[in-house]
């Protein structure tokens, strides 16, 4: 090697429990280079002590005065190079080191099976290894099969192995013993381990009570931490405590050094006992005590060269001695091993080796949770691969293999601690759901209901359980779904049979026979020695393996299914003196009222809800459970989780049902979910923070549920058979909380009623009960937002509650007989809406919503409105009594609760949607009480001038609340409203111009204010395309007012005057005529079949015919009666007098006069035929500059 080897000095080998050194080497044959990095992941040896060596001549024959004595200085590891490896070695690595296992390690074995497999091209000896897959990780294990087949006659384990291993293996077979010269040369190496760091001692035999037979024996046979223990079922883990005192005897991790070993691109770890000692100058040396009459042979020097590789031991001390007495020393560097005398060997070959023996392994032993066994008899070149648990499941009992449990106990520990860390990286879901599964499919349920229990409930954890919010589905609601996976693609890939490579070797030939029970070949072992001779290109698994559920259903039935078996597993091994009572899933829990009326629901949803609180409130509950489980039991806080989770799942799907609509199913869920929460609060004692925000969520929605159902009531037979279907998962579920609870805590809100004001009753009582879960546990200070919401909910359904009663009243009001009186049942009505009103303003207000309070006032608004109606004197529109000061005093209420959500409000641009649905309901109640003070004047209380000053006011308030410029769908309402209002000031202007005598003054005001406000009416009705009759009604009102002050002239010139005014007001009504003439075409055009329909479904078109009919009457009479004193009053003056402009509109005026009289006389002309002709006349008398004017805009 060119490089200098990197050492680290003798303190920095040893290290505490925990702490790490990274150490890298280099080692080389010549040319070739072999990367190898070394990190201590753990070890519990002592500082390394400086070895002493030893005089020449000494006697290792005889033992030091320490010998078999504890000595601090050598800790462990005075015998930890024998060659003996536990059969469960690498399972205590995998449980020390759990976060390695299944990701960056491809290896966890003791070092002497790394070196066993390492040196299997030179070796004639047998190689029997169990290999164990987790992940990408590979578990190797020495498999005694003497051992095994000794302990199979009393144990009667491996009996089915035994069989098939005498019929296909060696029907010969008998076991080995060991040889007085093995027990020799162990014995010599203890001594001289003991010498060597004792050296300044003289050799001192030891007391006779340590050198009897019986020590010696102690020599041949294993001590106890070496014995091989075969466990029992395994019983106990270190996260999950069993019922029982079962040990885990030889699944501990032994080894005095943990070694996170990387040769060239194969990260291992390695467990070592190999002593180290310091060497003076020399930070670290392995000592090796070697007979100088047998050279050292290949195998040796490989075995030499990766301990020190392993332990990152840069020399070798090498004492020779001759029939036990000390000759010399000699010092070898790691790096010349390879190139010793009778020890020559290539590192590149081994390297081959290493990658060749990972890749065959890798490439076969696919299936986690599978014990396969690595085989190669003495003598012979063939490596066969068998997967023993296949073989196994041909027996009776699968348990018999002695693996199975450890196995399934690391999966289980593999995937604890990934799911502790799942939040970092979603991409290792799937990695743990295989790993649980798989887990599952070995444990049995009936010896291991917590590993079970707990494996289940860790599945459902990997599915993120939360409702959609408009569903971003949380950024994808299947944000727990990185990867895709389909279940059949893998059951697919572990039933074909392993890839081949080019050369076929990794196929089961079909010769011999008695090779068809391996999995896989190697068929000379000299095949390992060629570079990349076997590719592992089969995978554990699929790259992406986690279920990808996009619908929230599939997600929570299987989270469910999850639960399910979990809850099962609890249920069987909680101990109990008798059978509990089957509670019947589908027999529905009856309810404690039969009445559904309101106040009955009412009454027994407050008694609910006070015993509710009060055992939220006492502090020393106790733990209610029928089953009898034990608190603070694994089954008691296991089952607490499992219940948790399924309420979780119950209260997605109902949220998911919610959002398809489909109310019934979201009740069941509802329902279910709170059943849930109900044998969960039988069980735990104390209310956690999580759990009664949990609950808090679960009434909300209970109570939106409830009022969609409200608002839904035509399509409640789907829901009622929505809410009664059950799963069998839900039916099983169920009976399993039955054993906790009776669950029929918040039955009086999960139950389909029919009665809409008590569906309406129990939305509401749902939010409260939230409300005062958040109040009661003082959650609303930590979660102001579910605080706002339950608050924003309580005062919606508050202003339902309020509508339906205020719709029930106004019912009540139509259905009510003339000249009746408001009736009691109106008034209490009245009460429960307003008390709604009063309690949801409450609400807002304490979260400062003034939009919806603004709403609320509003409402209010509306129901005094309603009042007002309710005491005019009749319940219909036939009133025919004037306005009372009952109507005056609600109406001024309601404008009041108007003024009131405007300053709550305060601007526009708070909500301008609300404010100008404010502004327009203010308009409308001012313009509403004008109306009726206007039509049915109280004259037996009040004066006219009074009256017409109130209505004044109140048509002006009413306008000014009325906004006519701000484009918006209510804009033509406001424009239409406007118009009204001028046209209704305008006539009582003229008609106090008819009725007043006297007061000149005040007359003319009143025919100015006529005037203008006609004027107005007019320009407005002329922005609606959809008003003509209002437009002509308002033109012959101002042809009427016109003819009126003519009356009233003396003059020739001043009645000329007016009647000019009165034709001009005419001529322009033909804008009216025209849409009219339009209208009457598009009916026209339809067919008969659609008139027919029109008619049939609505009188509306045929009342609108009769009133043109009239105004068109009204129209011909007024312009006859206009053209009739033009022409006398012209026709009066003298013909010199007359301009000739005069006699040519004389002459028109008569033309056009007899041809209205003809026109008139014509009985059965159509109405389109006459509105014709009114606009022929009208053409005629329009002077020709001024017809293009008068055009509608």
């Amino acid at each position: 090697m060119d490089g200098d080897t990197n050492l680290t000095s003798s303190e920095d080998v040893t290290k505490s429990p925990c702490e790490e050194t990274e150490q890298k080497s280099m080692a080389s044959n010549g040319s070739n280079e072999i990367k190898s990095r070394a990190v201590v992941k753990y070890s519990s040896a002592p500082p390394a002590a400086a070895f002493s060596r030893l005089q020449e001549k000494t006697d290792l024959k005889l033992p030091p005065a320490n010998w078999l004595r504890e000595n601090a200085k050598l800790g462990p590891t005075i015998l930890g190079n024998s060659k003996k490896s536990k059969q469960f070695s690498s399972f205590g690595m995998a449980y020390d080191f759990i976060d390695s296992v299944g990701k960056e390690v491809d290896v966890v074995a003791d070092s002497e099976n790394i070196k066993k497999l390492l040196k299997i091209p030179y070796s004639k000896s047998h190689v029997s290894m169990a290999v164990h897959r987790i992940g990408k990780t590979l578990l190797l294990d020495e498999l005694d099969i003497q051992e095994l087949f000794m302990r199979s006659s009393q144990t009667g384990d491996w009996t089915w192995l035994k069989e098939f291993y005498q019929r296909l293996m060696d029907q010969k077979w008998q076991r080995k013993k060991k040889s007085k010269e093995h027990w020799y040369q162990k014995a010599i190496l203890s001594k001289f381990l003991y010498y060597s760091i004792n050296g300044d001692d003289p050799a001192e035999p030891v007391p006779s009570t340590s050198h009897q037979p019986g020590d010696e024996q102690n020599l041949r046979e294993p001590s106890g931490s070496d014995h091989v223990a075969w466990p029992a079922p395994f019983e106990t883990l270190s996260s999950v405590s069993e019922d029982g005192g079962t040990s885990n005897q030889g699944l501990k991790n032994d080894f005095v050094r943990n070694i996170l070993w990387t040769f060239e691109d194969i990260h291992m770890l390695v467990g070592s006992n190999m002593p180290i000692f310091g060497g003076g100058r020399y930070p670290a040396v392995s000592l090796r005590l070697r007979d100088n009459n047998k050279p050292i042979n290949v195998l040796t020097g490989i075995d030499y060269w990766l301990d020190n590789l392993i332990c990152n031991v840069p020399e070798l001390v090498m004492c020779f001695h001759v029939n036990g007495i000390v000759q010399k020393y000699e010092m070898i560097k790691t790096e010349d091993i390879p190139n010793l005398e009778n020890s020559n060997f290539s590192t590149k070959v081994i390297k081959d080796i290493a990658q060749n023996i990972l890749s065959f392994l890798k490439s076969n032993c696919t299936k986690e949770g599978h014990t396969y066994w690595l085989f190669k008899a003495s003598g012979s070149d063939i490596v066969k691969l068998y997967d023993l648990t296949t073989l196994c499941e041909e027996t009776e009992d699968k348990y018999q293999n002695p693996f199975t449990m450890p196995v399934a106990v690391l999966l289980y520990k593999v995937a604890c601690n990934m799911m502790i860390k799942k939040t970092q990286n979603r991409k290792h879901y799937g990695t743990i759901r295989t790993l649980l599964l798989n887990c599952l499919k070995l444990v049995d349920k009936g010896r291991h209901p917590q590993i079970i229990a707990s494996a289940n409930y860790m599945l459902s954890e990997l599915f993120q359980l939360e409702p959609k919010k408009e569903e971003s589905a949380e950024g994808s609601f299947n944000g727990n779904s990185d990867e895709s996976y389909s279940e059949d693609e893998e059951e697919d890939e572990e039933e074909e049979p392993p890839d081949s490579d080019e050369n076929g070797s990794y196929g089961c030939p079909p010769n011999p026979p008695e090779d068809c029970k391996a999995i896989a070949i190697i068929k000379s072992v000299r095949e390992l020695s060629v570079p990349e001779k076997y590719k592992s290109t089969h995978q554990i698994r699929p790259s992406c393996t986690f279920p990808v559920c996009s619908d929230t259903e599939e997600r929570c039935r299987l989270v469910l299914s999850y639960v399910l078996e979990g809850l099962k597993s609890i249920d069987s091994s909680i101990k109990k003196e008798g059978e509990l009572p089957a509670a019947d899933p589908n027999t529905p829990i009856p309810l404690k009222y039969e009445d559904e009326s309101a106040n009955v629901v009412s009454e027994c949803l407050e008694k609910q809800m006070a015993l509710f609180l009060q055992k939220m409130e006492c502090s020393d509950n106790h733990c209610s459970s029928i089953s009898g489980i034990v608190p603070g039991s694994w089954q008691f806080k296991m089952k607490l989780l499992l219940i948790i989770k399924a309420s979780k799942a119950y209260y997605v799907l109902s949220d998911a049902a919610m959002s398809l609509q489909k109310y019934g199913r979201a009740l069941r869920y509802v329902k279910l979910a709170l059943q849930c929460y109900d044998a969960y609060s039988c069980l735990c004692t104390n209310q956690v923070p999580e759990v009664m925000l949990l609950l808090c969520q679960y009434l909300a929605l209970c109570g939106d549920i409830q009022l969609m159902l409200a608002q839904n009531a035509s399509n409640r037979a789907a829901y009622f058979e929505e809410y009664n279907y059950q799963t069998r998962d839900d039916q099983e579920i169920l009976h399993s909380l039955h054993r906790e609870s009776s669950c029929e805590g918040f039955y009086f809100v999960t139950d389909l009623i029919t009665d809409l004001e008590c569906q309406l009753s129990i939305s509401c009582k749902c939010y409260e009960a939230a409300n005062d879960v958040l109040f009661v546990t003082n959650l609303k200070n930590q979660n102001p937002e579910q605080q706002t919401q339950v608050l924003k909910r309580l005062g919606n359904i508050r202003n339902e509650i309020g509508v339906f009663y205020m719709n029930q009243a106004a019912a009540h009001q139509t259905e009510r007989s003339a000249n009746r009186g408001v009736s009691s049942t109106e008034q209490d009505l009245w009460k429960k809406s307003f008390s709604s009103f009063e309690r949801g303003i409450t609400s807002f207000k304490s979260i400062e919503d003034t939009t919806n309070s603004s709403l609320l006032l509003c409402n209010m608004g509306r129901l005094m409105r309603i009042c007002a109606q309710a005491h005019s004197d009749s319940g219909n529109d036939e009133r025919s009594g004037e306005f009372s000061p009952e109507e005056a005093l609600y109406y001024n209420k309601a404008i009041d609760y108007y003024h009131k959500a405007l300053k709550s409000l305060n601007k526009r641009e708070t909500h301008q949607a609300v404010w100008d649905s404010v502004y327009w309901e203010l308009s409308t109640t001012y313009f509403t009480m004008a109306t009726l003070l206007q039509d049915y004047a109280p004259i037996s209380r009040k004066a006219q001038e009074q009256i017409e000053r109130e209505v004044t006011e109140a048509m002006m308030k009413s306008l000014k609340y009325c906004d006519v410029d701000t484009v918006s769908a209510r804009q033509p309402l406001c424009q239409y409203r406007a118009a009204t209002i001028h046209h209704r000031l305008a006539s009582m202007y003229h008609s106090c111009l008819r009725n007043q005598v006297g007061d000149e003054h005040l007359r003319k005001q009143h025919r100015v204010m006529a005037d203008l406000h006609y004027g107005k009416a007019v320009k407005l009705f002329q922005l609606l395309r959809d008003a003509p009759c209002e437009l002509l009604r308002v033109q012959l009102e101002r042809v009427a007012f016109a003819e009126f002050l003519m009356s009233s002239q003396n003059s020739s010139v001043g009645k000329l005057k007016s009647l000019y005014g009165a034709l001009e007001i005419m001529m322009k009504t033909r804008c009216a005529f025209v849409v009219l003439q339009k209208e009457l075409e598009c009916e026209s055009d339809q067919g008969p079949a659609d008139r027919k329909e029109l008619a049939g479904s609505d009188s509306s078109g045929n009342l609108r015919k009769e009133e043109v009919v009239k105004l068109v009457n009204i129209f011909e009479s007024r312009l006859s009666f206009v053209l009739l004193q033009f022409v006398k009053l012209l026709s009066s003056k003298k013909k010199s007098s007359n301009p000739p402009e005069e006699e040519a509109s004389l002459k028109n005026y008569k033309q056009v006069y007899s041809s209205l009289l003809r026109a008139s006389t014509n009985k059965i002309a159509t109405l389109h035929e006459r509105l014709s002709v009114l606009l022929n006349l009208l053409d005629q008398l329009t002077p020709k500059s001024e017809a293009n004017e008068t055009v509608i805009q």
